[in-house]
């Protein structure tokens, strides 16, 4: 019995991967609500009957610190644009970020996304926020669990 050869196990391989990730990371149904405004202000508006003291608000939990210089980002390149992921990469680092790696993605990513394992959420969000990427997402696959992936598309911020 012969076995298949090499390159036709990676690429077995390679598709698996590519549909782990394209699962993991399609969007979710969002979470927001609408609010109507116009209630709200009639709430505000109308008369208070007991003039009690209001009770003190309780003191909003501070967010934690994110230290840009101590996080790793990895960026990739999934756009067919040249040097994307360098330019990315130089953005990332001129705000103070630790870029350890450029290169290509190869795989389908929906969109420009900031990946991070759970630890690193809050750096993750901040990395997107600098960067101008509106999506975060846990981190999937074969990505890093000590660093956060910055994975570029076509809509990435340029």
């Amino acid at each position: 019995m012969a076995f298949p050869s090499p390159v036709v196990m990676l690429s077995v391989i390679a598709v698996a991967m590519a549909s782990i990730t394209f699962v993991a990371t399609r969007d979710q149904a969002p979470t927001e609500r609408r609010v109507d405004t116009a209630t709200i202000a009639s709430a505000d508006q109308s008369p208070s009957v007991d003039p009690a003291p209001a009770d003190p608000k309780p003191e909003a939990k501070p967010e934690p610190q994110v230290k840009r210089g101590e996080v790793y980002v990895e960026v990739f390149n999934n756009s067919g644009i040249k040097g994307l992921a360098a330019t990315t990469a130089a953005k990332a680092t001129q705000v103070g970020w630790a870029v350890v790696g450029e290169d290509n993605w190869y795989g389908v990513i929906p969109t420009t996304t900031v990946y991070f394992p759970p630890r690193l959420q809050a750096a993750g969000k901040q990395l997107a926020l600098d960067l101008g990427i509106k999506r975060t997402s846990p981190a999937v696959g074969v990505m890093k669990r000590d660093r956060l992936t910055v994975i570029l598309t076509t809509d990435a911020p340029q």
